[in-house]
């Protein structure tokens, strides 16, 4: 990395708050460098979106994480939940979805378990 030292580094990511964090995550777990590893993380953060989505996520992030912070996790997935049956998705629509998420099968389990207890 030359004369950049860790220091620096930490500053820059640390001054795009918790997006920053999320996206670092993403790109080092990816096991790619450079631009494949931020192509990779933003695809993977956007899901069907691809990289248009994770920038959005990412913008998002901090309003998700503050309302996951002040209400807790089970109590913004119901209200989500909510809302998507209120717009007309059926549970087994939304089962489908979580189905082609590129997220591990535990995750899906979660959230089909979250399904099941608020169906």
């Amino acid at each position: 990395m030359g004369d950049i030292g860790l220091d620096r580094i930490a500053d820059k990511i640390a001054g795009l708050g918790v997006p920053g964090l999320v996206l670092l995550v993403v790109m080092g777990s990816s096991g790619l460098t450079g631009a494949a590893a931020m192509t990779a993380a933003l695809s993977i953060l956007g899901g069907p979106l691809g990289m248009a989505g994770g920038i959005g996520i990412l913008m998002l992030s901090p309003l998700i994480l503050g309302a996951l912070t002040r209400f807790g996790l089970e109590n913004v997935f119901k209200m989500v939940l909510k809302r998507l049956r209120h717009k007309g998705c059926s549970i087994e629509e939304i089962r489908e979805k979580i189905d082609g998420y590129r997220i591990s099968s535990k995750m899906k389990g979660e959230l089909k378990g979250h399904l099941d207890r608020w169906a």
